[in-house]
């Protein structure tokens, strides 16, 4: 359970990064020529297929079994560090947790939030798919 445990943690990391950069040219790039909703469309595919092939990298590096118990695990402990993360450098960057939630009731914010519980899935989803 431990290796699952820290492959969840991984994966939550090293999306994040990847994220991060993704989101920083959607914000920079896309939001001031297209509307925040279109620019968080225009990401979503490219983070959730990086997503699914940092998951799968991160289970078979770190050899996660293929129980459910395990992948469970995985994913549950990705989503909530991605999330404490997220929310965390929000704050860092001066926004308040209540605005970071209220945000998150926007077109935009729920697309986002979506995304980010598929991310959390697919470590389950790929033990069915293999």
């Amino acid at each position: 359970m431990l290796v699952a445990i820290i492959a969840g943690a991984l994966y939550a990391a090293v999306v994040f990064l990847i994220g991060f950069i993704f989101g920083t040219l959607r914000v920079m790039v896309l939001v001031p020529a297209l509307s925040d909703l279109t620019a968080v469309l225009l990401e979503l595919p490219f983070i959730l297929l990086t997503s699914w092939f940092v998951c799968r990298w991160c289970v078979d590096r770190l050899g996660v079994c293929r129980s459910a118990q395990a992948r469970a695990l995985m994913s549950v402990v990705a989503f909530v560090v991605l999330m404490v993360v997220e929310f965390g450098l929000g704050m860092i960057l001066g926004r308040r947790l209540v605005d970071q939630l209220a945000g998150l009731a926007s077109p935009a914010g729920v697309i986002g939030l979506t995304a980010q519980v598929l991310f959390g899935l697919f470590p389950v989803v790929q033990v069915w798919r293999r």
